[in-house]
């Protein structure tokens, strides 16, 4: 019998392995089973219990593999509220779990970036699809931080020693990590607003279980920010001792939003029911610290998070699977247990005997029963031990706060002593001083003494000057004194009485006074000492309650650790109890690995089935994509015609005929560039999501036909713009088509595809921007608005000159009456008079063409206002302000002129050239008058009557100076009778000589008054060979050949007004003005 109860060691070491890999089953069989119900799709909270088994299981295998294993199968993108149950659970791993689980979730980094960017993308009726995405973030950032920071442990509690240690001495590392820590959170800081955002913080929302599905997050939130604001203040307060302030004012307005978002979250959630029960929000100072003073290091207080006890354990759910094993069995069992292993290998050997077998059923169901009360107390225990635990813990934060008190205290001890140390400082650098000081003062002393042995010689000389002085008057007063002396005794007795009484009173009031005050002190100090007496027999009764209570305190305890210690054994004992009956259950696990089995299978199944969904899910999106690429392809090829029939364009002869404007040029290469900025964005956002290519397109089907206007309108700009402007113009138009073309061709390429930038074409756009704002007319920088008050001005300025040039007149007239006589009386009035006709033509002239004016003016503005009229015909205004302009400046001219003719200081051509300029003048206000008029107007007839009789006073102007100079000048008379033959061939060849140089002279001037006319046209805004007006009237060119007889030049003193003054008109030879007047 003994014989076959002895086991071989084969058959133990096959027990063995099976044992362990039962345990190994059951270990995984619970993880799947926690995994599964605290990641689910409704929408409560996740239970502690189940979060806690995950994460024991993390410290049983040393890593997060097992959680991850199960994890990747979850559907988290099938329903939001599963990827945010996942997210709080993988938060809770990290913090809590084996150090070994970060690297392990590092390996999943991308997967659940992929899970926040697709929830990111979505939205659900719930509200957490947003909340995922944030989550996911911050989960990201949060193994990011820890795998570059080793040396901070997930949860963020580190010592400040191991802090200071992590961020070193470098101040680049001390600078990096504050950004680093900053980043963090904002991340933890996000997360919170949003769920805040969607709740609110009555009662109702934080009891409920969807509120508090969003809620339970949040503490782990609490913990990390708490440590987070410490870490940041360390970190401010190190980078403030070693860079100026100047430098960190970016990091202090980022630390002092976070502040003030801290604390608001910290303040909502203390006021939430949720919160109350689960966990103790430490409270933020009122203002944040003063990193500018070194000394607010000491009053900075870590802020402490607690989680109080838990009031009683969770109930346990009827089909949660069975407790994790306590105790391993060892392979030699005790000498008491050992017979039942061998009877259960006997009995597996040859089968169990008959009367054995309802014994053992019975001994199974009373077992398990004990095995259920264990089980209870168990749990009872292990409640106790968690509340230790939890005490424990509150003690140890409490001794914490107290450590760092007293290092509070000794920094504020250090910065005392460093206080001291700089008084210590001050008062050796005043002592030295004051000894500086006293050597200097005895110098000066020494001077003084020097000087006062001088002064006390002067002041006895004086003093016997004065004694001298005193006894002549001593003997002239005495006889007054004596006179006054009784008198003055008498007075001073009786003032001496009243004072004395008056001091008397005073000091009897202030004894009385001083008595009352030491009464009432007297009585406040009694009052005190009472109180006092008083509140020491409280001091001392409360001192005698609490030693009792103390007393009893510890007598409970010491019960209490009997007591443990009893059902410590009693647990002992009921665990080798176990351990016996385990054995028994080894039959059915046969039974249950087939259930495996077959379970195994049926997760086979499963798995092809969503593998297959998953391949078919795949082929969807690439098909997408592709049909995304496909759009993008025919746009772009679409694109890349129009642009390429716009190119060919600017070679069509055609397309010579074809002009355009520089203003509509501008608002095209504008508009252009708003699209090359869509469209910029566009391929980015293309770029990061190639299932939705709608913004890209179009943006390419704006951007195409813009940049095809644009290159349009610039040649037919070009058309009509000068030849450097026009070659510029149509190089930057083609240079355009090219880059757009380029763009286009890298936008059909897969490589180049996300690399392609429109940055080529926005610079020349901006060129052909630049060339058409050039290209605009010089007389816009008038405001448009401006441009209807402007002629109404000018016009009366006109006017306004013209009353004035005629006073001006008739004051010359008067007094060429008084000062002159005979023939150049006769010549000055003829003169006068001619010029006071011309004015008064001219003053009829500027009169009709303002009636005219008015008629064009309402017939043409419809239902606009004159302004907008005057606006919208710019160019047809600016030409009637130059008009009204040049007739008042050369009726001023004239003025000033004839005054000189008269006065004998000037030259009657001035004059002559003056009528000629007034003539030119008014045939430009007429002209510029006839484009908007109407032909069969009878204001049109009125202005050109009135225009013919300008021009008639102004001949007559011109006929009676030419008369006045002939009468005025005398001729010499040439009498040759003298001269010899060689003498008259001489002075023949000295005039000969003088010939030839006033017609040298004489080019030279026309040449100069040519180039003269030519400079004037241009500052005048109006090209050679540009059209004059917008309704197809051109200025006509000047002729090819220099003139014969041009006008004689004006003389230097005359200055042209600031605006155009000069006619469209051809210039006339000086013949040909003459035969006009």
């Amino acid at each position: 019998m003994n014989s076959i109860r002895q086991v071989p060691s084969r058959v133990k070491s096959k027990r063995t392995e099976t044992h362990l890999g039962a345990e190994r089953e059951h270990f995984e069989r619970q993880q799947l089973s926690s995994i599964s119900k605290a990641i689910t799709s409704t929408e409560t909270p996740v239970k502690e219990k189940h979060a806690r088994r995950i994460i024991l299981g993390t410290h049983r295998e040393k890593g997060a593999f097992t959680f991850w294993s199960y994890a990747v199968g979850i559907p988290r993108h099938s329903n939001a509220i599963l990827s945010w149950k996942f997210c709080h659970v993988l938060h809770k791993v990290l913090r809590d779990g084996h150090p070994n689980s970060l690297q392990d979730c590092m390996r999943h980094h991308s997967n659940i970036v992929e899970t926040g960017s697709m929830w990111g993308n979505q939205r659900d009726r719930h509200g957490y699809a947003q909340l995922v995405s944030l989550y996911s973030k911050l989960l990201c950032a949060k193994m990011e931080f820890h795998t570059k920071h080793a040396e901070i442990r997930s949860n963020l509690e580190a010592t400040d020693e191991v802090f200071e240690r992590t961020a070193g001495t470098d101040i680049n590392n001390v600078f990096q990590l504050t950004v680093e820590v900053f980043d963090y959170m904002d991340a933890e800081l996000r997360v919170a607003e949003a769920v805040l955002r969607q709740l609110n913080t009555s009662i109702a929302i934080s009891t409920m279980t969807s509120g508090q599905c969003r809620l339970a997050p949040l503490i782990q939130v609490i913990q990390d920010c708490s440590h987070l604001y410490h870490y940041s203040v360390k970190l401010l307060f190190k980078l403030h001792a070693c860079l100026p302030a100047d430098t960190l004012q970016g990091h202090r307005d980022r630390f002092l939003d976070q502040f003030h978002s801290l604390k608001t979250f910290f303040n909502k959630a203390r006021d939430m029911i949720f919160f109350k029960r689960l966990i103790q929000i430490p409270r933020l100072p009122d203002s944040p610290p003063n990193f500018l003073r070194a000394s607010a290091l000491a009053e900075h207080v870590k802020p402490m998070v607690v989680i109080p006890d838990e009031e009683e354990a969770e109930p346990e759910e009827a089909e949660e699977e069975e407790p994790e094993t306590l105790i391993d069995v060892s392979e030699a069992p005790p000498p008491s247990m050992a017979a039942q292993p061998q009877v259960d290998i006997f009995d597996q050997a040859f089968g169990p005997t008959n009367n054995t077998f309802d014994d053992r059923d019975l001994q199974i169901e009373s077992l398990r029963r004990e095995i259920e009360l264990l089980r209870a107390e168990l749990e009872k225990i292990k409640g106790e031990a968690q509340r230790y635990v939890t005490q424990l813990k509150s003690q140890i934060n409490s001794l914490e706060a107290e450590l760092e008190e007293q290092r509070v205290q000794k920094q504020r001890a250090l910065l005392e002593n460093e206080q001291l140390r700089m008084e210590l400082e001050a008062t050796r650098r005043r002592n030295a001083e004051h000894q500086d000081l006293q050597s200097v003062y005895s110098e000066a002393e020494k001077k003084a003494q020097s000087t006062e042995e001088r002064y006390n010689k002067l002041k006895e000389k004086h003093v016997e000057l004065v004694s001298h002085h005193a006894e002549l008057l001593r003997k002239s007063a005495d006889t007054v004194k004596i006179l006054s002396a009784t008198q003055q005794t008498q007075e001073e007795v009786e003032r001496t009485k009243q004072q004395l009484a008056f001091e008397v009173e005073r000091v009897r009031q202030e004894a009385d006074m001083k008595l009352e005050e030491q009464k009432f002190e007297m009585d406040r100090l009694r009052r005190e000492c009472d109180e006092k007496n008083t509140e020491m027999a409280r001091i001392r009764s409360t001192m005698e309650t609490n030693t009792k209570a103390d007393q009893e305190r510890s007598s409970s305890l010491v019960a209490l650790q009997a007591e443990k210690e009893r059902l410590m054994r009693s647990v002992s004992e009921k665990e080798a109890e176990l351990s016996s009956v385990r054995h028994a259950h080894q039959q059915k696990e046969s039974s249950l690995q087939q259930d495996r089995e077959r379970s195994a299978r049926e997760m086979d199944d499963l798995h092809g089935k969503l593998k297959e969904k998953l391949s078919r899910e795949e082929q969807l999106q690439q098909k997408l994509l592709e049909e995304q690429y496909s759009l993008l392809q025919g746009t772009v090829s679409e694109a890349e015609s129009i642009i390429q029939d716009a190119l060919a364009k600017l070679d069509d002869p055609l397309h010579i005929r074809c002009t355009s404007s520089p203003d509509y040029l501008v608002s095209r290469a504008e508009a252009t560039l708003g699209s090359i900025d869509k469209m910029k964005a566009g391929h980015a956002d293309y770029v990061k999501n190639m299932s939705d290519a709608g913004g890209l397109l179009r943006a390419l089907t704006q951007f195409s036909h813009l940049t095809a206007d644009t290159i349009i309108n610039g040649s037919a700009t070009a058309h009509t713009a000068p030849i450097d402007h026009a070659d510029r113009l149509t190089e930057n138009c083609r240079g355009c088509a090219n880059k757009s073309l380029e763009f286009l061709r890298d936008l059909k390429s897969k490589a180049s595809l996300r690399t392609a930038d429109p940055a080529a074409i926005r610079v020349i756009v901006q060129k052909i921007l630049m060339l058409g704002q050039e290209l605009r007319p010089k007389g816009a920088d008038v405001g448009k608005e401006e441009l209807g008050d402007l002629v109404d001005k000018e016009m009366s300025a006109t006017s306004a000159a013209i009353e004035e040039a005629v006073r001006r007149i008739d004051e010359m007239m008067n007094q060429a009456r008084k000062d002159t006589e005979g023939v150049k009386l006769e010549v000055n009035e003829r003169i006068l008079f001619s010029c006071t006709d011309l004015m008064k033509a001219i003053r009829m002239l500027v009169e009709a063409s303002t009636e005219l004016q008015k008629e064009i003016v309402e017939g043409g503005r419809g239902a606009a206002s004159e302004k907008e009229f005057y606006a919208r015909n710019s160019r047809w205004t600016e030409g009637l302000i130059s008009a009204a302009k040049a007739v008042g400046w050369g009726a001023t001219q004239m003025v000033d002129s004839a005054d000189k003719v008269v006065l004998h200081t000037g030259k009657y051509e001035e004059l002559i050239v003056c009528s000629h300029e007034i003539a030119a003048s008014t045939a430009q206000l007429v002209a510029a008058s006839k484009v908007k008029a109407d032909r069969n107007s009878k204001k049109l007839s009125t202005l050109q009557v009135a225009s013919r009789q300008v021009n008639e006073m102004a001949a007559k102007v011109v006929a009676s100076t030419k008369t006045g100079q002939e009468q005025v000048e005398v001729k010499d008379t040439m009498d040759f009778s003298g001269l010899s033959l060689i003498k008259l061939k001489m002075e023949e060849m000295e005039s000969q000589v003088k010939v030839l140089e006033l017609e040298s002279q004489l080019e030279n001037e026309r040449l100069r008054l040519g180039e003269l006319r030519k400079k004037h046209y241009v500052i005048a805004g109006v090209p050679l060979e540009a059209e004059a007006q917008d309704n197809g009237l051109r200025a006509p060119s000047p002729s090819p050949a220099a003139p014969s007889s041009p006008k004689p030049s004006k003389p230097s003193v005359m200055k042209k007004p600031p605006l155009a003054s000069k006619p469209t008109v051809p210039p006339k030879s000086a013949a040909a003005q003459d035969k006009a007047f």
